[in-house]
């Protein structure tokens, strides 16, 4: 199962924190989709996911946008 989550035009850090909270209520195993923008909030927020273990795939690049997927799973 999946759950999507339109964070273009949040600003930092609210759109890292929002993603946080996305990812606590979905269930081990469930993958969060997310589009994000180019630039500051993509550096901030694929870091700091990263950093948190989580595992992260850019699945689209655009000029002004990425939309990545989120696995959330027990080894996190």
């Amino acid at each position: 199962m999946s759950q999507y989550l339109d964070l273009r035009g949040m600003p930092c850090p609210v759109n890292f924190v929002r993603c946080r909270l996305a990812l606590e209520q979905i269930n081990q195993d469930h993958i969060l989709e997310v589009d994000l923008d180019r630039g500051e909030p993509e550096e901030m927020v694929l870091c700091g996911l990263k950093k948190e273990g989580y595992d992260v795939k850019i699945i689209h690049t655009d000029l002004n946008w990425i939309r990545f997927l989120v696995t959330v799973n027990g080894s996190k």
